[in-house]
């Protein structure tokens, strides 16, 4: 489908200079309705960034007159209808709906690649162009769109002074912790610590791996729902300040279900004393990497929290051992 998709667009050689400036007129419109969307998207929690944002899609929408305004004198009143996906060197710009939840991190490298693309399409434009004034306009564009003018460097630097971009982005951080560290992290502790005893008791209780493996894939698997659901359905994220339900509750799932995982996939293994050596020696390994996310993103002593998950860890799989050998 793909393969026949890309064969129905145009090679960018095969445009007309009219259709070139078409293609000219529609580029600039689409990317300030783009940048109009980062603004709405950006405005409640990074107001400075949204100005940015709308100050660029008014540069394009000068952008857009100057071209019509060129195209008019050159070919006419009516525009053909080319747009970048009709064009099979233009890669397509994401959907509105796509970038309603963009990190502002990445809406700004977005933008950026925006014009980096939009400089390298004038100065091809330019160069397949024998109209001197639509080679001078194609060229200036080129030059608004790059270089130390560049709308968003120069709009960055009227608008986001260091101190307010560090502060968005210290913000943006912050989102990120409570919406996909904070329960990720909650998941895979319990996880990690709570099917511990269920999957070491039964295997030392029945030393069976089969077995041993089926009742850690139905506890972790349980547990990931329930960690999920529980999640999702506990906070909305209003009032709290803790993003998407949907997105903190899948975090919290798909972790808790991970931290099951580790130490039941390797009952897998058909020799029980190999299998529990390497369950054990995982199980380590998630223990250290929940302190390391505690120490790297909830600003935990890591002493401390190795301390606290390791010892804790230890003792649920030592009741585990203890309940299966009874």
């Amino acid at each position: 489908m793909q393969l026949f998709r890309s064969s129905t667009r145009r090679p960018f050689s095969s445009l007309s200079e009219e259709e070139v400036l078409a293609l000219a007129i529609s580029s600039e419109e689409d990317d300030g309705r783009i940048y109009l969307s980062y603004a709405d998207a950006l405005r409640a929690q990074y107001p400075a960034s949204a100005k940015v944002f709308e100050a660029m899609a008014e540069e394009e929408s000068e952008h857009r007159r100057v071209l019509i305004e060129q195209f008019q004198k050159r070919f006419g009143e009516r525009i053909p209808l080319i747009r970048r996906e009709h064009v099979r060197e233009f890669a397509p710009r994401k959907p509105d709906w796509l970038v309603a939840n963009m990190p502002i991190e990445k809406a700004r490298e977005e933008a950026e690649a925006m014009e980096n693309a939009a400089h390298r399409f004038y100065l091809e434009a330019a160069k397949r162009s024998e109209d001197a004034s639509t080679r001078r306009l194609l060229g200036d564009l080129a030059m608004a769109e790059k270089g130390h003018e560049t709308i968003a460097r120069r709009l960055k630097e009227d608008n986001l002074p260091e101190d307010v971009r560090a502060e968005e982005d210290e913000g943006a951080r912050r989102q990120f912790v409570l919406t996909y560290v904070q329960p990720g992290l909650a998941g895979l502790m319990d996880g990690s610590v709570s099917t511990l005893a269920p999957i070491f008791a039964a295997a030392f209780a029945t030393q069976d791996t089969w077995q041993t493996f089926l009742v850690g894939l139905s506890a972790s698997v349980g547990a990931g729902i329930s960690m999920g659901f529980t999640e999702a359905a506990h906070d909305d994220g209003k009032l709290s300040g803790r993003g998407s339900p949907v997105k903190r509750g899948l975090a919290s799932g798909i972790m808790t279900a991970l931290g099951g995982l580790g130490h039941a996939l390797p009952y897998l293994i058909p020799h029980f004393w190999t299998a529990t050596a390497v369950a054990v020696a995982v199980v380590f390994f998630e223990l250290w990497a929940i302190a390391f996310i505690q120490n790297r993103y909830m600003e935990t002593p890591f002493l401390r929290a190795a301390f606290q998950v390791v010892l804790g860890g230890g003792l649920v799989l030592a009741a585990g051992i203890l309940i299966g050998n009874a």
